[in-house]
């Protein structure tokens, strides 16, 4: 059995500057916990396989291509590889949310804003 915990496990280097820390790794899959203060967001970007968002605390506000909506606790988003997207936290509390990447990426993702 392997245990877990984004409050013991080190923060990891992204190319987004959040809190983010990987809760797993293998070569199927990877989920990374991500922390957003409030105002804050990720940046537009693209990843090369499909992307699974689940809220755990806050509201997310989401965007897929063309489509904005907001995510509130326990809401699962899935975003299909290759098309642009980002989540922003635009409440004034904080956004907790998990990411699950499938397959694992073999490249990085790619940055649509900054």
């Amino acid at each position: 059995m392997e245990i877990s915990s984004y409050l013991k496990n080190e923060k990891m280097a992204n190319p987004y500057g959040i809190d983010a820390c990987k809760l797993y790794d293998s070569e199927l899959a990877e989920m990374i916990h991500i922390s957003l203060p409030a105002g804050e967001s990720l940046v537009k970007h693209i990843t090369p396989v499909d992307t699974i968002f689940y809220v755990l605390e806050g509201e997310a506000t989401i965007e897929i291509g063309e489509e904005q909506q907001n995510a509130e606790k326990d809401s699962l988003i899935t975003s299909i590889k290759g098309i642009p997207h980002k989540i922003s936290n635009r409440s004034d509390r904080i956004l907790r949310f998990l990411v699950i990447k499938l397959p694992k990426p073999t490249s990085p993702p790619v940055i649509i804003e900054g």
